[in-house]
């Protein structure tokens, strides 16, 4: 008889689970929402070349755009883009603006907190940089010189482990860099290929001091709840790295197709 009641609550209790595990998978409906809706929404944030910026017909361009472009195409719906300010981005995600982040935005523990990360769809450097004709030969020698970074971002933070500098803040990296060739700084903090295209296509006299300050991943960032979306994208993204994609949107970078 005791074995038989234990059989039973042990079935019970299986029961319970499954059907919790159910209740929670049909509350889930991030996907299939925007399945009935038929689009799709990112919010993106542009003054990050060659990643997200406007092109010359005033147009969202770069690989961020290009990246989800594709993704909404695989997914059989439409895209709808929401140009955001870096320091907002998150809170228009939480309040519902848009379903999720395509920013170059890179994975730390401190934002894995407030969202759910994609599998990675890039990886990118952080990189001090500095004018051509600069006579820096070493980090130690920006002691008591001023470091231009994009304001709430890890460049911002690298730049604060650096000792006895002087941090002005910018809204974007493009303008950092600007600033940096107009001699109004004496160094920046950003991506790497966001440095060789702005000089490349600006004709800008910069380089790199050094070694690398950082490396990290690159994923979209969805609402913590939005599990169904996430493993939707998760299973693009994958299909776009096996079949090439992402490697043939990255060469169009290196190869400045943009315009």
């Amino acid at each position: 008889m005791e074995n038989d009641r234990l059989h039973l609550l042990v079935i019970m209790v299986c029961v319970i689970a499954a059907l919790c595990c159910t209740c929670t998978r049909e509350k889930d409906l991030s996907f299939s929402k925007i399945k009935k809706a038929g689009y799709i929404t990112f919010g993106v944030s542009c003054g990050y070349p060659p990643f997200c910026f406007y092109n010359n017909k005033n147009e969202l361009s770069g690989y961020d755009i290009d990246v989800a472009k594709e993704i909404a195409k695989r997914l059989d719906v439409e895209l709808k883009l929401i140009d955001t300010e870096w320091n907002n981005i998150f809170n228009g995600l939480n309040l519902g603006a848009y379903d999720g982040i395509v920013a170059s935005m890179s994975i730390t523990e401190e934002r894995s907190s407030l969202v759910n990360f994609s599998t990675p769809y890039y990886h990118t450097k952080s990189v001090l940089v500095i004018r051509g004709d600069s006579k820096f030969k070493s980090r130690s020698d920006l002691s008591g010189k001023t470091i231009g970074v994009e304001e709430d971002t890890m460049f911002e933070k690298d730049a604060k482990l650096l000792p006895n500098v002087n941090i002005r803040k910018f809204k974007t990296s493009e303008q950092a860099l600007v600033a940096l060739n107009k001699n109004l700084l004496d160094a920046v903090i950003t991506d790497e290929i966001v440095t060789n295209y702005v000089s490349g296509s600006k004709k800008y006299e910069l380089e790199t001091l050094g070694e690398p300050l950082r490396r990290d991943k690159v994923a979209i960032a969805f609402r913590k709840a939005d599990h169904a979306l996430l493993k939707k994208v998760n299973g693009v993204l994958k299909d776009m790295h096996d079949d090439g994609s992402l490697k043939r949107l990255s060469e169009k970078i290196a190869k400045k197709k943009y315009n």
